[in-house]
């Protein structure tokens, strides 16, 4: 089985990783014997702590301390807004606007453990996002963010109306498929079901810029596109007419 992570930067005191999409960053509350990145890692390091996550069926940039000091430095750094985080997302739909802010407060549903909603009087949001390409239905975003909420990106971007390609919360949450990007070119052969392309919610953290022990300036560190999503760009770019990027 490949693993479902990569080491990307490693020093005495941190370390930044790529995770894969499908892989949680924590112990689940209810069943902690799920693999997660945090348990995988401890099972290489004697000690590891945790700075922020990602959720389950995103993939990209993580950060881990491996000093009690380092993870207060950079904790300190997530609390106070100092470092840099840029998603990539595919969503559907293309904004009017090649670039735009989304000022928008969240907050907890009620009665729906891990959902998130819009709400002007909720804890303040703010999203940047930029169109790097779209094809007629789609469009590939990347998106840099001023605050770290839960779902933040997601809740975003669907607020705006253009969720996240197979996001089950606040989008339609069938994935990239192929059939709904030939339309009527799409043929089916018979007793086949057909896969998603992607198949889980396409959101990447491709950058996180931070600021390593002892200096000022933030080092970014990238993780590359995962193969899902290049195979779904793929095919849009095979299939569908970009108009820019």
């Amino acid at each position: 089985m490949k693993q479902p992570f990569n080491i990307i930067h490693q020093t005495e005191d941190m370390l930044v990783i790529d995770k894969a999409a499908g892989l949680l960053s924590l112990p689940d509350r209810y069943n902690p014997a799920l693999p997660n990145l945090y348990g995988l890692l401890h099972q290489k390091f004697e000690k590891v702590y945790v700075v922020h996550r990602l959720d389950k069926d995103t993939s990209g940039i993580m950060v881990f301390a491996l000093t009690a000091e380092t993870h207060q430095n950079l904790s300190l750094q997530f609390q106070n807004r100092k470092v840099q985080k840029t998603y990539l997302a595919l969503v559907e739909g293309c904004p009017q606007e090649e670039r735009g802010t989304i000022r928008a407060g969240l907050e907890k549903v009620p009665g729906k453990t891990g959902r998130m909603r819009v709400n002007l009087q909720g804890k303040p949001a703010v999203s940047h996002y930029r169109v790097l390409q779209n094809w007629e239905r789609y469009s590939l975003l990347s998106v840099s963010i001023e605050t770290g909420r839960t779902h933040q990106v997601r809740v975003h971007l669907s607020h705006i109306g253009h969720p996240i390609v197979g996001d089950p919360f606040y989008g339609k949450g069938h994935g990239l498929l192929v059939s709904k990007i030939k339309g009527k070119r799409f043929r089916l052969g018979k007793n086949e079901t057909e896969k998603p392309l992607i198949a889980r919610t396409a959101l990447h953290a491709q950058k996180l810029g931070i600021a390593l022990e002892g200096r000022t300036e933030l080092t970014t560190f990238e993780a590359p596109l995962p193969k899902d999503l290049r195979a779904g760009i793929k095919q849009l770019d095979k299939w569908l007419t970009p108009k820019f990027r």
